[in-house]
């Protein structure tokens, strides 16, 4: 095992416990750029994205601003929930397209710790990362406290059931459902509503 840098035993010092796999060789400097980036994140996402006073403009115009600026990429028309949870550290891995609707308290995952090599014995600390992007394709809808995992992607159309721990990818136009979710319903092809033949 190669020795690890001083930076890296300094932080185990100090009770930051990275894994050795994916932080080994990481500088003073990078730990101090992403501190003040989680603590710019946090800010907008403690204080601001769930404002009270702001609740009328928050779902579609104030949240998906606030997701731009910590680094997701959001497209138009995107109704976002109170109180959902983004893993802040890696927004950029984070794709919203149009006309997304994210309902309350669901969380958008990109990382999770490897457990490919995870065996008797093992430190659960020193496991590396499983880092991979959320992509929610346009038209979608995630549930209620529903949890995307990384690596996933929402199909166009597709709805997700409220409560759902997604960890695999949901195609296009399906409802899926579940802990783990899983599809429940291919959803026919037909015509698009015309919204004039239902005002007559």
């Amino acid at each position: 095992m190669k020795k690890l840098s001083l930076t890296y035993r300094f932080l185990r010092l100090i009770g930051l416990n990275y894994s050795e796999e994916q932080y080994g060789d990481i500088s003073l400097w990078s730990v101090l750029v992403r501190a003040v980036g989680n603590i710019y994140r946090a800010f907008l996402l403690r204080h601001l994205i769930d404002s009270a006073l702001l609740e009328p403009v928050n779902p579609r115009f104030l949240r998906p601003k606030i997701l731009r600026w910590i680094g997701c990429i959001v497209g138009k028309n995107v109704f976002i929930g109170s109180n959902i949870i983004i893993d802040a550290g890696h927004a950029d891995m984070i794709e919203i397209e149009d006309n997304v609707h994210i309902a309350g308290q669901v969380t958008l995952l990109c990382h999770q710790r490897n457990l490919k090599n995870y065996i008797v014995g093992s430190d659960y600390s020193k496991l590396g990362y499983k880092i991979e992007k959320i992509h929610l394709k346009k038209g979608c809808l995630v549930g209620m406290c529903s949890i995307i995992m990384p690596g996933v992607t929402i199909g166009e159309g597709a709805i997700v059931g409220a409560g759902s721990l997604v960890t695999k990818s949901i195609p296009d136009w399906t409802i899926a459902t579940g802990r783990p979710a899983i599809v429940v319903k291919f959803l026919p092809a037909g015509e698009k509503n015309n919204p004039e033949s239902e005002i007559r």
